[in-house]
This record gives structure tokens, sequence and C-alpha cells, in this order.
């Protein structure tokens, strides 16, 4: 039987501002907010994400999370904090990953925003051969 993967929508914008503006949900960037509500998301900020992820392992134990030491090195690394602070990801109904449909239909409604609101949309899937794996060390 053929595994049914999962997707996640991610989106990334232009420069720290707009990150900024976003984290703290601005009028701004009301048009992307009536999507998300919408389709009954929200985004959350990948740096925010990787620094919870860390914060958690550090108060349950870092042996208990495969991904620590590599994401410990990446919020401690500036170049990469900028990247991830201007990229989010989209959490449909709670859910980290969800039904190719809802996000085919939630990547098209984030493509069809005002330009210079959002700058680059993706979707990914869980599929482990087209993602990378955790280090080995």
């Amino acid at each position: 039987m053929m595994a049914q993967w999962q997707y996640q929508v991610r989106f990334d914008v232009g420069d720290m501002a707009a990150s900024e503006a976003i984290r703290q949900k601005t009028p701004t960037f009301a048009p992307l907010f009536e999507v998300l509500a919408r389709h009954r998301a929200v985004a959350k900020c990948q740096f925010v994400a990787f620094s919870d992820y860390v914060s958690t392992a550090e108060q349950h134990g870092i042996e208990k999370y495969p991904l620590y030491a590599w994401t410990k090195a990446t919020i401690e690394n500036p170049s990469k904090k900028e990247k991830y602070l201007k990229s989010f990801s989209v959490y449909v109904d709670g859910h980290e990953v969800y039904d190719g449909a809802i996000a085919d239909a939630l990547k098209s409604d984030l493509q069809s925003l005002p330009s210079g609101l959002i700058a680059r949309v993706t979707k990914y899937d869980t599929n482990p051969a087209n993602n990378p794996q955790p280090p080995k060390h």
C-alpha cells in the first residue's frame, strides 16, 4: 500500500521589517491574516519554532530530541538566524502538516496576495526521500 504523504506550506518575506510586522500581527499584513483565517491557519516564524524546540529539549532532556544539536547551532549562526527569521511555516487547525488538498488551496491563496506582501511560497511533503535527514552526530 502506498504511503499517504502530508504537506506543509511555508512562505518567506523579503526583509526583517516584514518579518517583525507579521510576528506582531500589524494591519499592514491584514490580507495575509485574512487568508490564514479562511484556512483556519496561523503562521509561525521558523526561527521562533527552532528556538522553542531548543528550549523544550533543554527543559526535558536533550537526549530525547534528535535534532537538538543541529537546531541549536542553526539559531546561534547569525546568517541562518536572519534566514529563518524571514521564513514562516503555516499550521492548519494546530497541525504542522496536513492533507495535500488543504496545502494546495492554501498555497494558491497565498500566491494570490498582493505583490510585496510575501516573497515566496513553497509546499513541502513528509516523504523522507524529498527531505534532508537528521545529521548522524
